[in-house]
């Protein structure tokens, strides 16, 4: 069974939420007061599988936990959240969101959303380690390595970096990204798949912004060089 940590304050949707996920072999605690839910995860991380986190919430703006949540712990978020701007939408991939859902949705498709994210989580692929320069990725240990100290990547920063990786040399487009990852939502857009670039840049890159890794290609996309 699933087991989900939900930061949302609106009682009535959250109370739905619990039911319709439970259908889905998830159960879900939810937390009104978002410094009751941080203290929680800090109780015991590994209770959970994942976060529904809303932006809109009282005390903490949603962000701000979203910061948090993800710089400290490894586990997936998806953010639920009334706010739809893209910008919102941007920041929150920046700073270590996975997914990001847009109220009003259908609950099956936040199903989905969870279940895309968990599966990535689980799969075990078995393909070998893969070995470019100073950086280690190992799809059957879920784990990305810069000079033998270990990342912390989001689940959609560890499927980008891998197709990046073992099509090294190649020209990705952004829309073939798209196309073929389960982590990244599917109204998602071009700028969504820079902006996860940009943060795996961040985490791989000696200099983020003269990358020797990850190459943009104008008006295509990226392509992964090997630092030799």
């Amino acid at each position: 069974m699933a087991k989900v940590l939900m930061i949302e304050d609106d009682r009535e949707l959250a109370d739905l939420l619990v039911l319709y996920l439970s259908k889905f072999n998830m159960s879900v605690k939810n937390f009104e007061i978002p410094s009751k839910a941080l203290e929680e995860l800090e109780r015991d991380p590994k209770q959970f599988d994942l976060v529904i986190l809303d932006l809109s919430l009282p005390e903490i703006d949603g962000i701000e936990v979203c910061k948090k949540i993800a710089r400290e712990y490894d586990i997936p978020i998806i953010i639920s959240s009334a706010r739809s701007d893209d910008t919102d939408k941007i920041i929150a991939l920046e700073i270590g969101a996975d997914d990001y859902l847009a109220k009003p949705y259908n609950p099956r498709e936040l199903v989905a959303r969870i279940q895309a994210v968990l599966r990535r989580r689980r799969e075990k692929p078995r393909s070998k380690v893969i070995t470019c320069g100073k950086i280690e990725l190992d799809e059957e240990g879920y784990t990305v390595k810069k000079a033998g100290k270990i990342l912390n990547l989001t689940s959609a920063e560890f499927e980008i970096l891998s197709m990046l990786i073992k099509n090294r040399g190649r020209v990705l487009s952004r829309d073939y990204i798209l196309d073929n990852t389960v982590n990244i939502g599917y109204d998602s857009i071009d700028r969504t798949v820079d902006v996860i670039v940009g943060r795996i840049r961040k985490k791989i890159e000696d200099d983020p912004k003269n990358p020797k890794y990850i190459i943009s290609v104008r008006g295509i996309g990226y392509k992964f060089e090997c630092e030799e």
